[in-house]
């Protein structure tokens, strides 16, 4: 099963340093730093599924680095660490988006469960397994390939295993453009042209044998995007 990354933006080193060995110990890959600048460039650039977010940081402040963040990418899961008395300070950050707060000191116990409550219940949260069913089937992501129950197989690159596994974990929901080209290609919309999503989502429609004149398994829902029908049949 893949690791879930979390990311820590924290500018005391030794809270830092024991976020990342709790984090680790529970099992997740913790990317650190220790600014806003350096924070918002690692929220950014890497694919993370969690954001502990401090407040007060040098550079940007933690609500600086939440606007921006949420500008850019909207459906990453933020967490806020903040001091007793800054309660203006939650509001604001729960009204700029934030998942949920958690009010420092707070015990490591207490933390993973906010963690985890927030990722279970997170919409853009990944797909973790590498195999699962498919509409007349199964993929193995880890092999790179679908296998039908009448004997047919198809091989998938890359891009196309990544696309089915976002399409697939949000089985019933219309997936913009915008949000595919966030979690998948892991860049900002508008920065290539949405046509080039279209083809990978026409090609891996053949593979799964799901007729394009009349999708049943990667529906087209007009000025929403794209909706995975786990009930849907190949042809």
């Amino acid at each position: 099963m893949k690791r879930q990354r979390i990311g820590v933006i924290e500018d005391d080193a030794a809270i830092r340093g024991a976020l990342i060995d709790a984090l680790e110990m529970a099992g997740y890959v913790a990317l650190a730093a220790e600014d806003g600048e350096a924070g918002l460039e690692l929220a950014l650039a890497e694919s993370i599924d969690l954001l502990l977010l401090d407040l007060m940081l040098p550079g940007r402040t933690g609500l600086e680095v939440l606007e921006q963040l949420r500008a850019s990418r909207p459906l990453l899961p933020v967490i806020i660490l903040t001091a007793l008395g800054g309660e203006e300070d939650r509001v604001k950050g729960l009204r700029l988006g934030a998942d949920d707060y958690v009010v420092k000191p707070f015990s490591v116990r207490e933390l993973l469960a906010r963690v985890e409550a927030v990722l279970r219940r997170t919409p853009g949260r990944p797909l973790q397994e590498t195999e699962f069913a498919i509409p007349g089937g199964r993929a193995d992501l880890a092999a790179g390939r679908l296998t039908f129950d009448d004997g047919r197989e198809a091989t998938l690159s890359e891009r196309e295993m990544e696309l089915l596994r976002y399409l697939s974990a949000n089985p019933g929901r219309p997936i913009s453009r915008d949000e595919i080209l966030l979690h998948v290609w892991q860049i900002r919309p508008s920065t290539i042209e949405t046509r080039t999503i279209d083809m990978h989502v026409a090609r891996l429609r053949e593979k799964l044998g799901d007729d394009s004149s009349a999708p049943a398994v990667i529906k087209t829902v007009r000025g929403k995007g794209y909706l995975f029908d786990a009930g849907g049949r190949k042809r």
